[in-house]
């Protein structure tokens, strides 16, 4: 059985902490796919293929690859891609009771997918990509916090 995780989000835009699990989920798992989340219902910052590229700019690794994802059950979904794991970062234990409520949904669901969290290193843990958002719009440098090909789009966005 070949050894695949997905790792699911909006990832508008990706944070040093979203990029901080990719490269620990790639120690683990032979593939890992990020599955761009494109919620009609939402109006993300930037484009799916923008998401996509961000990642791109931080890894050339040839067992990561992306999907868009959306109106799917997740456990659906992962079975789709062939994925026996879902990924799940937690920052906080505020994040900690939604997550499980979803882990135990889909265990309910699908009981052959597993989900594992993982806390993003600690100099990451309080960001959030509407956090970054936020503080960017106002200003504020945040070039700590997201790649460098994220903070130069971040900056022509808000022209700062």
């Amino acid at each position: 059985m070949d050894n695949i995780a997905i790792y699911p989000g909006t990832f508008d835009p990706p944070t040093n902490g979203h990029i901080d699990i990719v490269r620990r989920s790639l120690r683990m798992f032979e593939k890992v796919i990020v599955a761009i989340s494109v919620n009609p219902a939402k109006t993300p910052m930037f484009s799916f293929d923008e998401r996509k590229q961000f990642f791109m700019d931080e890894f050339e690794e040839e067992r990561l690859s992306f999907v868009s994802f959306d109106k799917e059950l997740l456990v659906s979904f992962s079975k789709k891609v062939g994925a026996q794991v879902i990924i799940r970062g937690l920052r906080a234990v505020s994040d900690f009771d939604y997550e499980l409520q979803m882990t135990l949904m889909n265990r309910n669901l699908d009981e052959t997918v597993e989900t594992i969290f993982l806390m993003p290193s600690q100099q990451y843990s309080f960001l959030s990509s509407s956090i970054v958002k936020e503080v960017a719009s106002l200003g504020g440098d945040v070039s700590s916090m997201v790649p460098s090909s994220v903070f130069s789009s971040l900056k022509e966005h808000f022209q700062i």
